[in-house]
């Protein structure tokens, strides 16, 4: 029985664990869009206007939106959490996206990286995950299952 609720207890906690490790990416992950977007020259805004409101709450969440105003092209990026937009122009939106590409291939290289670093470390060498204790570890008791 007591084993039964640390199973439990120690699978809520993962749990837990994992749904934090969730939320926490989305929002960095939107944070980091938002520094890149402010580091390529998009303008941080905040509509003053109920008119203005409006059209930020009418702009998808997480994306850039392109619309034409007055002969012009203008990019956005709503905000409506913090009651704000990011606007760019074509030149801001081009070197968003090649900060963008920039940092995905630092990213990738360094999940390589990190890939290439592990199977260095000659895992094999260890003689596995049981390492001699039962297939399941100490706490299996006597021979493998």
């Amino acid at each position: 029985m007591k084993l039964m609720r640390c199973i439990f207890l120690t699978s809520i906690a993962i749990v837990c664990a994992v749904l934090s490790v969730g939320c926490a990416s989305t929002q960095t992950t939107t944070q980091n869009r938002e520094s890149v977007l402010v580091a390529s020259g998009f303008k941080v805004i905040t509509p003053k206007t109920t008119t203005q409101k409006q059209k930020l709450q009418n702009l998808t969440p997480g994306k850039v939106t392109m619309i034409q105003k007055a002969g012009k092209t203008y990019y956005i990026f709503p905000d409506p959490a913090h009651n704000q937009a990011y606007v760019g122009r074509p030149k801001e939106y081009q070197t968003y996206l090649q900060m963008r590409a920039d940092n995905k291939l630092a990213k990738e290289s360094l999940e390589t990286a990190e890939m290439n670093q592990d199977a260095s470390m000659q895992w094999s060498v260890w003689g596995g995950w049981d390492a001699g204790v039962g297939s399941f570890g100490p706490m299996a008791g006597p021979g493998a299952f």
